[in-house]
């Protein structure tokens, strides 16, 4: 098996098991939250995202692919100036961070130490996010696919124990734990992480001298991490908006904020809980996908490139057809393990183009990364959510739609997206957009 597959697969493995672990903390929050308590946790978890997005630079994409171009002598001495580069981005951005929270009131409603916690994301994000590049280049996916089940497993752990122990008396209270207990189980990583690596390095720095300048790491490292943080942050903008915008779109459809609120909270915290479970195999593509392409890029392979392209395709498929067919066929029993809500079985299975697409999109858009395309995958992403909020906001203020014109935005999105970047790489990689095989140069 090759060194791409079997990358996948073990993060595919990892990934299951934490999903899993996943299906159970969303069950625990809904439990503890209740509909309105899911809405407001669900609405405040992109804006956390869009704060890491944009503390970590993307580094590990920019980081792993440098990893994969480069002689393993040069590893140390990238790694460092990394660092450095991160310790910088963090104390700038905690300062700039503080600063717009204290004057803007996006917490207002929430417990008022909420920004502290928020503010503590800041550099455990950033230093993780190095070190995560680190193994991703070094095909090290054991320890990648061990991090994702430990983060899952210890905040399920601290969830069920603390709300088991104690009872508290306000909604607000019981948002902050289960903030907290999200921003500490990346801590956590960040010391297992930190472990490994150093245990590691004992072992690479023997024998070893850099040649690369502070100047030319900082360059390539940047040459990747802006572009794609540019692409990472227009996504977090956008999905830190959308509640906003959807929650407004029911307003005026007639619904009470109260109502809008739930219902939100049934779209994201039930039927998108249950609709993205197995796109944990999607992010396994990824994450396997950006080193191998870049690798093969760097070297012009071209054969290689188009092998890889069928192979997550085809994978995609395997998975992501069946899961679709029974998502939709056992829809009911399956939310009714958060809720009893005939509306989220309803909203779960009228999304299954958006499921299924979004699987595919996930891996071509990280086959664009490694293509060294960010640009085109950022335009992709801006014209399809154009379409997607201008849909979702006409169609769902309208009183006889509401829901379902939320949904047929959604949907559209993602499928021009999909197709977006499909076509994208096909003629990148010059085969046929319906049968993946190579095509002939015109003479």
């Amino acid at each position: 098996m090759n060194t791409f597959l079997k990358g996948t697969f073990i993060l595919a493995g990892a990934a299951f098991v934490s999903e899993l672990i996943e299906f159970l903390v969303n069950m625990v929050l809904a439990r503890e939250l209740g509909k309105e308590g899911m809405g407001m946790y669900m609405s405040v978890l992109p804006v956390i995202f869009l704060i890491a997005t944009v503390a970590n630079l993307e580094l590990p994409i920019s980081i792993s692919k440098f990893i994969a171009e480069h002689d393993q002598k040069e590893h140390p001495h990238m790694i460092k100036h990394a660092t450095r580069f991160a310790t910088f981005i963090s104390i700038i951005f905690f300062l700039l961070t503080f600063i717009v929270i204290t004057i803007f009131p996006f917490f207002e409603h929430y417990h008022p130490q909420l920004k502290w916690v928020v503010l503590l994301f800041i550099p455990i994000v950033a230093f993780s996010a190095v070190l995560r590049g680190y193994f991703t280049g070094k095909n090290n996916m054991t320890t990648i696919a061990i991090s994702s089940f430990i983060r899952k497993a210890v905040q399920l752990t601290i969830l069920f124990v603390v709300f088991q122990m104690f009872h508290f008396g306000h909604i607000t209270t019981s948002l902050l734990v289960a903030v907290c207990t999200l921003i500490g189980t990346e801590a956590v990583i960040l010391l297992y992480f930190f472990l490994t690596y150093v245990t590691q390095m004992n072992v690479i720095r023997k024998g070893y001298r850099s040649t690369l300048t502070p100047v030319q790491v900082r360059k390539e490292l940047l040459s990747v991490s802006l572009p794609t943080t540019g692409l990472r942050l227009f996504n977090a903008v956008c999905n830190a908006f959308q509640p906003f915008l959807i929650k407004k779109a029911l307003v005026i459809s007639g619904m009470t904020i109260g109502v809008a609120t739930q219902h939100f909270g049934m779209l994201t915290g039930v039927a998108m809980t249950i609709g993205f479970f197995p796109a944990f195999f999607a992010h396994s593509l990824l994450v396997a996908l950006i080193p191998a392409v870049s690798q093969a890029h760097s070297k012009k392979d071209i054969g290689k490139l188009q092998h890889l392209l069928k192979q997550s395709m085809y994978l995609t498929i395997l998975y992501g057809v069946p899961s679709i067919v029974v998502m939709y066929a056992f829809a009911e029993p399956l939310t009714n393990l958060f809720f009893h809500s005939t509306e989220a079985t309803y909203y779960l299975r009228s999304l299954w183009p958006y499921f299924i697409f979004h699987f595919f999109a996930i891996p071509l858009q990280a086959y664009l990364i490694g293509l060294g395309l960010v640009k085109d995958a950022l335009f992709h992403t801006i014209w399809s959510h154009i379409v997607s909020f201008s849909l979702m906001f006409f169609l769902g203020s309208q009183t006889e739609i509401g829901m379902s014109g939320i949904m047929i935005g959604m949907n559209t999105g993602v499928v021009l997206l999909t197709l977006l970047h499909y076509v994208t790489i096909c003629r990148a990689t010059n085969v046929s957009f319906f049968s993946l095989r190579h095509k002939p140069q015109s003479t």
